[in-house]
């Protein structure tokens, strides 16, 4: 059983930045890719980005390159947000998988997840 707490979500405003963190634990974790996704209302999950689970493998969705930056430091993975936009506003889960991948179908343990708002 793996079990993730999100944290570090909150209102800020356009053009600011934001690091979410992701604190896992549970059995094996080190092994597991971890990866976030975000949720705006009245829209599907999407896929931000991914890191392996020994931290050498990082990548993003095309439309989210350069805004992003996932990290790992032990069972704690960040996602760092910079020139935060309205449009960014969601809320921000992490996963954990056995590889990384965009689907979140292949992603079996998931957070509760972390309300970022940003406001214009």
């Amino acid at each position: 059983q793996v079990h993730l707490v999100e944290s570090g979500g909150g209102l800020v405003q356009a053009g600011g930045s934001l690091r979410l963190s992701c604190a896992a634990s549970g059995h094996a974790i080190s092994t597991y890719a971890i990866g976030w996704f975000r949720q705006a209302p009245g829209t599907e999950r999407e896929f931000v980005g991914g890191i392996s689970w020994n931290g050498d493998v990082t990548f993003y969705a095309d439309s989210l390159l350069g805004r992003f930056t996932i990290s790992r430091n032990s069972a704690t993975i960040y996602l760092q947000i910079e020139t935060l936009k309205p449009e960014d506003t969601a809320v921000y889960y992490c996963a954990a998988g056995t590889g990384l991948d965009y689907d979140e179908n292949q992603y079996r343990y998931w957070g509760q997840g972390t309300q970022v708002t940003v406001s214009s």
